[in-house]
């Protein structure tokens, strides 16, 4: 009987895995980024209403949601393309590390 390790993987099956890995990871890149244009756009009418009001006399306070955000996104993308680098995937996680620097790129300049 043959041992696990002495059959290499086909062509077709390895294809087969970065194809449903990329489709895996595309669907939870996503979900993140959704999750993050939801949290942005429902907070977007409580924006508007507050300057409604009376102006304050000092400045008004630091807004940190959009930097978390984009930070958030950009851990999940970070993780991923991690996760693909360690599991052989160069090309993807390559991709995806490059996604991630655009992420966080976005967190930092979110701030201004």
């Amino acid at each position: 009987m043959p041992e696990l390790t002495d059959q290499q993987p086909s062509e077709g099956k390895g294809a087969l895995t970065a194809g449903c890995l990329l489709l895996l990871v595309l669907v939870a890149d996503v979900a993140a980024g959704s999750l993050v244009l939801i949290v942005l756009a429902a907070r977007g009418p409580s924006r508007m209403n507050a300057g409604s009001g009376p102006a304050p006399a000092g400045a008004p306070p630091a807004d940190w949601t959009p930097a978390l955000c984009f930070g958030a996104l950009a851990l999940a993308v970070c993780v991923t393309g991690v996760m693909l680098l360690r599991l052989g995937h160069r090309y993807i996680g390559a991709i995806q590390l490059g996604l991630c620097v655009v992420m966080a790129s976005l967190a930092l300049g979110a701030r201004r």
